[in-house]
């Protein structure tokens, strides 16, 4: 695992933190069909996955908004309007989960960082509902010891408030974790808490190269973090 002792000062960390969507599984295409799904009913045109994949990141609120919005900024959308649209979004999308895949290599590299020692949370945008059947299906549940959804807390990413809670939870020290995600979020609420980002070259970030948000290590696949 050179890639991380060689940030560590030749040991490995305490703690690793993960995004979800955009890091470890592709679920635009359940998100896109559940969006276009709600925006039908509403008597609006269907958003399409291209759209969807660059609408997606800050949670199911700032999605549906933007999806009512049909861009990216949704500051002008009705708040009654968007209540009552997120509320059928979640319906829908609770129904939506075949289209959703693991990105390659995830389960053997948590299974690798297990092995190690290493403790393992998830810190994700996405309501905290929809993760228990996600983690089931995807053979997810033994890997994290702590688990913080979209709605666990009043903040969220790329609010720090997540990380630091796992952070106190484990008793480990912002300098021995690492947060890896996908998104200008994931990488700023990871600057704030003080731990090392992680970005991956796929995944969500609006349309944007995740390079543009100044990570501390870009890597390609999962698979890099044990190599």
């Amino acid at each position: 695992m050179q890639g991380l002792t060689t940030r560590f000062s030749g040991q490995l960390p305490q703690l690793i933190l993960f995004d979800l969507d955009g890091t470890l599984v592709d679920s635009v295409p359940d998100l896109a069909a559940a969006t276009d799904q709600m925006l039908l009913q509403l008597g609006r045109p269907a958003a399409g996955l291209d759209k969807v994949r660059l609408w997606v990141g800050n949670g199911a609120e700032v999605l549906v908004r933007r999806a009512l919005a049909d861009a990216l900024d949704a500051s002008l959308v009705d708040n009654a309007e968007a209540a009552a649209a997120l509320k059928l979004f979640l319906q829908l999308y609770a129904q939506q989960h075949d289209l959703t895949v693991l990105y390659p290599h995830v389960l053997a590299t948590l299974t690798t960082l297990k092995q190690q020692g290493i403790a393992l949370a998830l810190v994700t945008n996405k309501p905290e509902q929809f993760l228990p059947a996600l983690f089931a299906r995807h053979g997810l549940t033994q890997f994290f010891d702590w688990v913080v959804g979209g709605d666990t807390f009043a903040l969220r990413k790329p609010d720090p408030y997540g990380i630091n809670w796992v952070l106190q939870q484990a008793k480990v020290q912002p300098e021995q974790a690492v947060f890896v995600g996908d998104s200008r979020n994931d990488i700023l609420a990871a600057k704030a808490a003080g731990v090392l980002s992680v970005a991956l070259t796929y995944g969500y970030n609006h349309g944007l190269p995740i390079a543009q948000e100044d990570p501390d290590w870009i890597i390609d696949s999962l698979a890099e973090l044990v190599q």
